[in-house]
């Protein structure tokens, strides 16, 4: 994958995990939420129009607005059922908040495939949309991280193209792009929802702060909650904290694993080096401990090439000094 700096995407792509993935992909999902903002948002483009007049015609160039569009892949963890029952659950109940009872989820949920795109045309803060009544509600039940991605027109992949992912957004490769644009077919949402700008003339307008600034003193307003939607969401909540537990056991698992291994190789190493070096006065060169400590380096070189999908599977070297700590997403 070629990576380029932030605020500039040729063809962003984002990878999740599954059921998260394809739940956004088939537009039943409409907030992607991250612990950051979103990078990527529409743009503007120029657009050369022909125009005829007294004189013939004319090249009028004139600044169009062009939306972003985020490629979605999924990440290679299989999910559980649980994991999946919760979010199909989770989404069965907001949805009948708004009237909206028969909902189609995916048959089933592919694992390190690129699934489809989806268009990022804006940003909010958790706060922001949950009290904004300009949107369903079921969307604004959605709000449940700090930033809230605003995603509209779902597309999906007739054939899920098999590939590896990435940390954070990264850019499609050009191969991938070429083929996968041309397989794209449009998916009919429960509810479409549009997320109207704040200022219908400025297309970067709908980012954290916007909503307020337009509606200053709004607070969100208290919703009875049905037994049933209130479980829902503490299923989903818990379905997505277990989830990034999982990861981070797997994670101290591996580290600690790994310096059982790095303990064992060094300890064959200096044995050998006693053999090939040792003195009649018993003791052996004073080389092979920089020996036995390169050796240890160069094994923990090769565990550093992570097949990274996400960053909750990134692995810490051994030798870092950095703490463990739990992913910064809380809810996909």
């Amino acid at each position: 994958m070629t990576e380029r700096n932030s605020w500039n995407y040729r063809n962003p792509c984002l990878t999740m995990h599954q059921p998260w993935a394809s739940l956004l992909v088939y537009g039943i999902k409409r907030i992607e939420g991250r612990s950051w903002p979103a990078p990527i948002r529409g743009f503007f483009k120029q657009q050369i129009i022909p125009t005829s007049g007294k004189r013939g015609k004319k090249i009028i160039a004139k600044r169009g607005i062009e939306k972003c569009r985020l490629w979605i892949h999924a990440a290679g963890k299989v999910p559980d059922e649980a994991t999946i029952k919760a979010m199909e659950e989770f989404y069965r109940e907001i949805y009948a908040v708004d009237g909206i009872y028969d909902l189609k989820f995916p048959e089933n949920y592919p694992v390190s495939r690129l699934l489809g795109c989806v268009e990022v045309v804006g940003c909010s803060r958790r706060e922001e949309l949950a009290c904004w009544k300009e949107v369903p509600q079921g969307a604004r039940l959605e709000a449940l991280t700090d930033f809230c991605w605003l995603c509209e027109q779902p597309q999906k992949l007739l054939v899920p193209f098999e590939m590896r992912g990435n940390q954070g957004v990264y850019n499609l490769e050009r191969k991938i792009y070429e083929a996968a644009v041309r397989g794209l077919a449009p998916v009919q949402s429960p509810l479409p929802t549009k997320f109207p700008l704040p200022n219908p003339h400025d297309p970067f307008s709908l980012k954290p702060g916007s909503i307020f600034a337009r509606f200053p003193g709004s607070k969100a307003t208290e919703m009875e909650k049905s037994s049933a939607l209130s479980s829902a969401i503490t299923g989903a909540q818990a379905a997505a904290t277990q989830f990034s537990k999982k990861d981070q056991s797997s994670c101290n698992d591996a580290i600690q694993n790994r310096n059982r291994t790095d303990a064992k190789r060094i300890g064959q190493f200096e044995s050998k080096s006693w053999e090939n070096n040792r003195s009649p006065a018993g003791n052996f060169n004073k080389g092979s401990n920089r020996g036995a400590r390169l050796f240890l380096k160069q094994g923990q070189s090769s565990y550093s090439e992570h097949d990274g999908i996400s960053s909750h599977n990134q692995l810490p070297r051994a030798d870092s000094n950095q703490p463990l700590r739990p992913p910064s997403k809380y809810f996909y």
